[in-house]
């Protein structure tokens, strides 16, 4: 290279780094003091006592290390019953029998690999950890049903798209899901390609499908820690909210407001990609009857409609998930450990661990949360956790909205997911995605999605040169 050229390089390079440092130190006052406030973890155990060491790909599905031995056994039940495929009635399994005759998976594993986070089809597979909510616009429904439902059901399809049925019936359809780029770009001239999905509907089966069909699609989460994110006090979250963003910082943070079949009244939501389930139990008895097509005495109607006909082929009981098969499997889930954290003492974490709070993650993915002291279960009971997480509902812009309410939450709205463990998903399911719909295929794929409240985040993110964009990667890489 001339030398002329060379020097142009060179001073080029250093405006653009002159650029970068002086938009970093121009970050709005608001962010960098309420960064100050914001605390760093120094623990390995983000899940509190009953945070375990594994870090292979059965890293989500240990139980809680703090729990009693007795306590391990009734895991180790429900564990089979999360496990196992269910079957279509009758069967010689009638302790599993009833799937059906519309479902979308035979197994709550089907959904959660190894108790993680599932991942989008590929090529011709048909969808088994990615499925499709449908509804019709909320100004068409009755105050009940949005009330108790949160949404209102598409006629002869229900509330979810069933990709597979078992002989002699017949699944709704098929789910397409196309992609195409989206070209982000950094300050410092590097380039990274999105994938934008687009969803369709192919040989819908029992009838055309209304041109008003709202659609979201949902990618089934991790299962580690809930039961510890179910102890963190109402209270404490309520306190968190900022509706109208009082304080100016740009982030509001809602709390949706569900019905829960239990006390059949409208609480407080905490659970699934919009807070639209009040609890651990409400949650995964919706998946039985949303995803498997199977009855509970809390849930005892399935997506199927009347005009779908599921009434006429064989029960597996009444209901097919009997109370005590239901509990087992409600208390594994609340009893998935959290794994320990990695790498912390290395600095480029550390200095990744500053950057996440001085750039506004932690505006939202709030680290660190105490469980309350008089929570029923003692291993719950009391902790100190770091699961990145308000749980509250936020705006993330026109890039990720689904355009379909659930509850109270808007069609730009998702819960702030929980980032404890996040680090292991791909070691876990290595065919993992993030966000709602896994189109993000790397974790830095992820935060350049992210717009709305998160917008400022994301461009100072846009605006850091590599190094320090891979400080942060690897902070979220030890987690």
């Amino acid at each position: 290279m001339p030398p002329s050229h060379r020097c142009f390089a060179l001073g080029r390079l250093f405006f653009q780094r002159f650029y970068q440092a002086l938009l970093i130190a121009l970050l709005p006052v608001s962010s960098i003091s309420a960064s100050e406030s914001i605390p760093l973890q120094t623990t390995l155990m983000s899940g509190g006592a009953g945070s375990v060491e594994q870090f292979d790909h059965n890293a989500y599905s240990l139980p809680l290390g703090n729990m009693s031995m007795t306590k391990r056994l009734d895991f180790s039940v429900g564990n089979s019953f999360f496990r196992n495929p269910w079957v279509a009635a009758p069967a010689s399994t009638e302790a599993r029998d009833g799937l059906g005759p519309l479902f979308n998976t035979n197994s709550c594993q089907g959904c959660h690999l190894k108790d993680g986070r599932g991942h989008p089809p590929s090529g011709d597979e048909v969808p088994i950890a990615l499925f499709l909510r449908l509804s019709l616009p909320a100004s068409q429904a009755d105050s009940a049903t949005l009330e108790q439902r949160g949404a209102l059901p598409v006629p002869n399809y229900g509330l979810q798209l069933q990709t597979a049925a078992i002989p002699g019936a017949q699944p709704e359809g098929k789910l397409i899901i196309e992609y195409r780029p989206r070209e982000v770009s950094f300050a410092d001239g590097a380039n990274v390609t999105l994938q934008e999905p687009l969803y369709s509907i192919a040989e819908p089966a029992y009838g055309e499908l209304p041109a008003d069909l709202q659609t979201s699609p949902r990618l089934a989460p991790p299962m580690i820690g809930l039961g510890l994110l179910a102890a963190i006090p109402e209270a404490d979250l309520i306190a968190a909210a900022d509706p109208d963003d009082a304080d100016g910082d740009g982030i509001s943070g809602r709390i949706n407001h569900v019905w829960d079949a239990r006390s059949g009244s409208t609480v407080m939501g905490r659970f699934g990609w919009k807070a639209g389930e009040p609890s651990i139990e409400q949650q995964g008895l919706h998946a039985f009857a949303g995803d498997m097509g199977l009855t509970s005495s809390l849930v005892p109607r399935t997506d199927c409609m009347e005009s779908q006909g599921c009434e006429s082929f064989p029960a597996g009981g009444t209901p097919e998930v009997s109370d005590d098969l239901a509990d087992f499997v409600t208390f594994y889930a609340s009893s998935l450990a959290v794994p320990m954290r990695r790498h912390m003492d290395d600095p480029a974490v550390k200095q990744g661990a500053e950057r996440f709070n001085s750039l506004g993650c932690a505006g939202c993915h709030t680290p660190r949360h105490r469980t309350a002291a008089d929570t029923p279960r003692a291993a719950l009971a009391g902790q100190e956790i770091w699961p990145y997480s308000d749980l509250l509902l936020h705006d993330l812009g026109d890039a990720l909205a689904d355009h379909r309410s659930e509850f109270k939450a808007d069609g730009r709205e998702w819960r702030t997911p929980p980032l404890w463990g996040i680090g292991l998903a791909q070691t876990v399911n290595p065919r993992a995605g993030f966000l709602h719909d896994g189109r993000a295929r790397t974790l830095e794929e992820a935060i350049l999605w992210h717009g709305g409240e998160a917008e400022a985040a994301t461009q100072h993110y846009r605006d850091l040169p590599a190094d320090q964009r891979a400080e942060l990667l690897r902070f979220l890489e030890s987690l």
